[in-house]
């Protein structure tokens, strides 16, 4: 995992003072650490009951599109405010340095379909805890909740009540 992180650049004070942006813009340009981050997820949830893979805005989708295509299963899209043609459910919710809305099109989970919630970072959990309530108000099951990156100082992982699994933490950074 370690060959990973090394991937990983950290920009400090961005988007605000105080935070250690963790940006994987310089894993993804490597075509071979990339692969290796969705093998690595393939590998741990090939086995899993998977109907659909659902991706957080922006760069779940990133990671959630390529899971799914060799998963061999559907990927939907969990998008900001006004960003999905259709007709939406759609929850707001407060970041570490903001407030957002979260928005999915009410035909895209078919009721009893078992979600697999992928995105880049886990920190506090908010981002994923109310995605998670948005796949359950259409319908969905939610069976674990993968990252590529885990900031275990915050705790998100307290607030999420499904598996976890990250393939890279960062402590006390």
């Amino acid at each position: 995992m370690d060959d990973l992180k090394l991937k990983i650049r950290t920009i400090p004070n961005f988007p605000i003072p105080g935070i250690q942006f963790r940006d994987i813009t310089t894993l993804l340009a490597d075509p071979d650490a990339f692969n290796d981050v969705i093998e690595r997820f393939v590998n741990h949830y090939q086995d899993e009951q998977i109907d659909l893979v659902v991706g957080i805005e922006a760069r779940g989708f990133i990671i959630g599109a390529p899971l799914a295509l060799r998963l061999g299963k559907g990927f939907i899209p969990i998008r900001k405010e006004g960003k999905l043609p259709g007709p939406t459910h759609g929850l707001d919710y407060v970041l570490e340095y903001g407030s957002d809305r979260l928005e999915v099109h009410q035909d895209a989970i078919p009721v009893g379909s078992r979600v697999l919630m992928v995105d880049d970072l886990l920190a506090t959990g908010g981002t994923m805890g109310v995605s998670s309530r948005l796949i359950e108000q259409v319908g969905g099951i939610i069976v674990g909740y993968a990252y590529l990156i885990e900031l275990v100082d915050l705790k998100g992982r307290k607030h999420l009540e499904k598996p976890i699994f990250s393939l890279v933490t960062f402590e006390g950074e």
